[in-house]
């Protein structure tokens, strides 16, 4: 008889078997209600990714901003104008008089398209000279822009055919022709894409998880009794807690920024000093984030649910892996409250496009507010944990 035989002999004859494998299984159900805080989060964590993959994802983002700068006001204009409306992909948001304007708002990113129809372009039309219409995209996220651009493609066949008098195109001739200038990405290589928002992620999941860990750590082996018990202040003790992982914050961004330029060839076009110091205010947020964190967990497993609970929205609805404008207004707003969001644009904005702090005044001042919003309730929290 095999081992396996004789155990399953074993069990039968033993008649409290079942119950005692009953009372451990009810053991564990009543250990799970106590910790409630991994019980939400085990049924959380699949609520909240069925609502984000199958609502707030989409891959195919419509209605895209777009500023139009038309040098021609005639009917022909208005049809091209209306037509590229109609597409679904482009929402005209801006009509510009100056072509200096119109690269501000590319490189600012409040639209996705600037669309340059000439001077002249009815005439040109109607003798048949095919003048050029130039589009201009915002390719840093090529995923954002790919599809519109086929859309916009195939208006040129179709477009100006009822406004048209006369023999005036062929069917293997345009009435004009698109010019598409894709700036910042021009290939489209994936990789100038990804790798400035990994800086932001790899930052966002360290920071927290190692700060939350950490304090809880010394929660679990009593050592802050030991710090509560000498003449330091709870101000200082965040401190003190934070500031050393600012400084792996460093050696994570060297890292990044090093492999980014040498292994994955992204150019750093804007400032390195000003990319370093708002690098450091996204990671001391996120080490905010993780100090409140652990003066709710109380435990180590606790302080992981609750960093994993933050993460997964931040990397999902902060432009990473699927285009931010892609996704409804709701999800858009809950992006808008998230740091990695902001970081993800300034971090792009800087590497990619050459930006300013003026270029970038609405994500600056969202990560500034949200690092001193962290901070307070860090402090708040740990305060109250103290007393």
């Amino acid at each position: 008889m095999t081992r396996s035989a004789a155990a399953e002999t074993q069990q039968r004859r033993d008649p409290g078997f079942w119950r005692r494998l009953w009372a451990m299984v009810l053991k564990e159900f009543i250990q799970m209600r106590r910790d409630r805080l991994t019980f939400a989060t085990m049924l959380a964590i699949p609520i909240l990714q069925l609502v984000l993959f199958g609502y707030a994802i989409n891959t195919d983002p419509k209605n895209l901003p777009t500023a139009v700068l038309a040098r021609d006001q005639g009917p022909l204009t208005r049809s091209l104008v209306s037509a590229v409306r109609n597409t679904g992909y482009f929402d005209i948001a801006y009509e510009v008089r100056d072509p200096r304007k119109l690269d501000a708002l590319i490189s600012s990113g409040k639209v996705q398209f600037g669309i340059e129809i000439p001077a002249d372009f009815e005439r040109d039309v109607r003798r048949g000279e095919r003048p050029y219409v130039l589009v201009i995209a915002d390719a840093s996220d090529p995923s954002a822009t790919s599809g519109a651009i086929t859309a916009l493609q195939g208006i040129i066949d179709s477009a100006l055919t009822r406004e048209l008098r006369g023999p005036t195109t062929t069917r293997d001739q345009s009435a004009f022709q698109l010019r598409v200038h894709r700036r910042y990405n021009p290939e489209g290589e994936t990789q100038l894409n990804i790798v400035p928002g990994l800086l932001g992620v790899i930052l966002t999941m360290t920071m927290m998880l190692f700060t939350a860990l950490a304090v809880t750590r010394e929660i679990e082996r009593g050592t802050m009794e030991n710090l509560l018990s000498m003449p330091i202040k709870p101000v200082e003790i965040m401190l003190g807690k934070i500031l050393p992982f600012v400084a792996v914050g460093f050696i994570q961004m060297a890292i990044i920024l090093l492999a980014s330029r040498y292994l994955f060839h992204v150019p750093v076009v804007g400032s390195l000093g000003l990319l370093i110091a708002l690098t450091t205010l996204f990671a001391a947020a996120n080490l905010a984030v993780g100090y409140t964190f652990s003066t709710i967990a109380r435990n180590q497993l606790q302080a992981v649910q609750m960093t994993f609970m933050f993460f997964l929205p931040n990397l999902l609805l902060s432009g990473f892996m699927f285009p931010f404008r892609g996704m409804p207004e709701w999800a858009q707003a809950v992006g808008e409250v998230l740091p990695l969001t902001h970081f993800m644009r300034i971090a792009r904005g800087i590497m990619l496009k050459g930006n300013t702090v003026a270029d970038m005044q609405i994500d600056v001042a969202a990560l500034v507010i949200f690092m001193l919003a962290a901070m307070g309730v860090a402090l708040l929290r740990f305060r109250r944990t103290l007393d």
